[in-house]
């Protein structure tokens, strides 16, 4: 596994980045044998540290832990936790995740927009006013069953999930809601008005 260690606008010492090559690698290997990268990423938030995990475990699967503390050691300590947690909650199923599929499935590609923040939609529209498009992203929409997006929304720590339905082939979406469960659009559910 290809693991890189870098810090945001700070110094990774090399006693830091043994600490992590130490206990990373087998908190990942224990639950998933053949990881191919990590990346830990290490900021300075006022007080405290943030460690960042990201780690590659398949095509499109990537596990994310995030943790703050007033020490790099405990910050990414806790980070690795959360990781190897949502390896133990899936690993039979990301093991398994290439069976069964139908690989006459495609994936449907699209492009992924990322706008600026401080673009206000609550305020009345100028003429020709648009939102300013910071980044551009070529991205698929991958064939999923509802189970199997809810855990790659898990796993990858976002807060939604836009996929095709294996089962019925229509764009659905998965999403945390904010009181803590988890939410499910499907279109082709809702009811049509047929009435003139």
């Amino acid at each position: 596994m290809q693991l890189s260690v870098k810090g945001k606008q700070m110094d990774i010492g090399a006693a830091l980045r043994g600490h992590v090559e130490d206990s990373l690698p087998p908190a990942i290997t224990k639950y998933f044998e053949n990881p191919t990268s990590a990346q830990v990423t290490f900021a300075k938030e006022g007080k405290t540290f943030r460690a960042d995990i990201v780690v590659h475990v398949g095509k499109g699967i990537n596990v994310e832990g995030h943790a703050s503390a007033e020490d790099a050691y405990a910050a990414i300590d806790v980070a690795t936790a959360h990781v190897a947690k949502r390896l133990r909650r899936y690993k039979r199923r990301l093991r398994d995740h290439h069976r069964g599929k139908d690989s006459k499935v495609a994936n449907i590609l699209a492009q992924q927009f990322v706008i600026e923040p401080d673009f206000n939609v609550a305020e009345e529209p100028a003429e020709n006013d648009q939102p300013i498009i910071v980044a551009e992203i070529e991205t698929e929409i991958e064939s999923l069953s509802v189970s199997e997006a809810v855990m790659r929304m898990d796993l990858s720590n976002e807060n939604a999930l836009l996929f095709r339905n294996s089962a019925s082939d229509a764009i659905n979406l998965v999403y945390m809601r904010s009181d803590g469960n988890i939410g499910w659009m499907d279109p082709r559910t809702g009811k049509e008005d047929d009435t003139p």
